[in-house]
């Protein structure tokens, strides 16, 4: 049985490593602003793993996992601008609406779309090809 390519979309590499960046640059910041609150400090640690395996979905190339990214960096963005809002923190929500802004693109879009046509081998055509 021949061993299977490595192979991912450049843009699939570049939404996965914005989300790498963005859980990191959230997890600093919100210890650092933590004000040694202990629940704020378990909140920040649940959203930088879960950003991080958010990060390790997205590197799969599914349309599914383009699916929850975009769901989910909505959500972080939603949440982000309320925290904005009443909080004056902006944390990682830069980053949210860059990867967000990334992830909507239509060529973004289409780099998740063609790695699922690609699995198998045979090439899908779609049907605005027809």
């Amino acid at each position: 049985m021949p061993a299977q390519a490595n192979w991912s979309h450049p843009l699939v590499s570049l939404v996965s490593r914005l989300m790498v960046a963005q859980a990191g640059v959230s997890g600093v910041l919100g210890v650092a602003f933590s004000r040694r609150n202990p629940t704020w400090l378990v909140v920040t640690a649940l959203v930088t793993i879960a950003v991080l395996s958010l990060a390790a979905l997205v590197r799969s190339g599914t349309p599914s996992a383009w699916l929850v990214a975009l769901s989910a960096e909505a959500g972080l963005v939603t949440v982000g601008l309320f925290r904005f809002a009443f909080a004056r923190y902006m944390g990682g929500t830069l980053l949210a609406i860059i990867t967000l802004g990334t992830l909507a693109h239509p060529t973004v879009a289409r780099a998740f779309s063609r790695r699922a046509a690609v699995r198998g081998g045979v090439p899908r055509q779609s049907l605005a090809e027809d």
